[in-house]
C-alpha cells in the first residue's frame, strides 16, 4: 500500500476515534482553542483557504500540511469533500507526520 493511502487510512481511523475536526469553521476553532495537533489543507483548496490556514497555524504553532484533494480528504472521513481538517490527537498526529516524512512528496510545515 502506498503512503498516500496510509495517510488517508490514518485520517479515517482518527475520524472513527472522534479525533478529527473537519470543515473550515471546526478546523479554525480547533486551532484557536489549542486542540489541534496538526492541520491538513487540501491541495485543491482555494488560495485564500490555504493562505488563511498557513498563517493561522504558523501563529498558533500548529504543523500544517497541504495534502490530498478535497474529495480524497472527504472520502477518507466518510463525508463529502472537505478542504480542511484538524487532527486532535497527538498519537495520530505523530503517526501522520511519520507517514508524511516517508511520503516526502507533500509540503509539510511545522
Amino acid at each position: 500500500m502506498d503512503n498516500r493511502k496510509k495517510v488517508l487510512n490514518l485520517i479515517g481511523l482518527a475520524v472513527k476515534a472522534g479525533r478529527i475536526a473537519s470543515g473550515e469553521f471546526s478546523t479554525e476553532k480547533a486551532v484557536k482553542s489549542g486542540k489541534a495537533e496538526m492541520v491538513f489543507v487540501a491541495e485543491d483548496a482555494s488560495e485564500n483557504t490555504r493562505k488563511k490556514f498557513a498563517n493561522m497555524c504558523t501563529y498558533y504553532r500548529v504543523p500544517v500540511c497541504i495534502f490530498g484533494t478535497k474529495d480524497e480528504l472527504g472520502h477518507a472521513m466518510g463525508r463529502e469533500a472537505r478542504s480542511s481538517l484538524a487532527v486532535l490527537d497527538e498519537g495520530f498526529a505523530k503517526a501522520l507526520v511519520k507517514q508524511m516524512n516517508i511520503n516526502g512528496g507533500s509540503k509539510y510545515e511545522s
